[in-house]
Formats: structure tokens, sequence, C-alpha cells
């Protein structure tokens, strides 16, 4: 996912990804979440994930917009 997500990234509008290790995370509360949604994708924590298993390009796209 994390390549595909990369090569959605558009021309001089650069984002970052934060790769977060559920399983070696000290906060319980992803593991509980999401344990078996990984990969999950979100645009902010505060909101609804993006998508899980597979990227989903428009989701993607209609957050980097």
């Amino acid at each position: 996912m994390l390549d595909a997500l990369l090569l959605l990234q558009p021309p001089g509008k650069p984002f970052t990804v934060d790769v977060i290790d559920i399983d070696a995370s000290p906060d319980a509360s992803l593991l509980a979440r999401f344990d078996e949604l990984v990969p999950v994708l979100f645009c902010d924590l505060a909101q609804p994930e993006l998508c899980h298993y597979f990227l989903d390009e428009a989701a993607v796209r209609r957050c980097l917009a």
C-alpha cells in the first residue's frame, strides 16, 4: 500500500507518511482498534480511516484535494 500511495503524491504538494507498527506500539489501543485491519490508512487520525487492506485511490485523491 505504501508504494502505491507514494505514486499518488502530487508534484509540488509533498506529504509525509507515518508508519506505525501496531504490534510494537506502546499504545495498546491501536492493536485493539485495528488488529486485523492492517494496513490501514488515515489522512488524519482524528478522521475515519480512508481504507484498509488495499489502497482506495479515489479516497486518497479526495483527501489530497
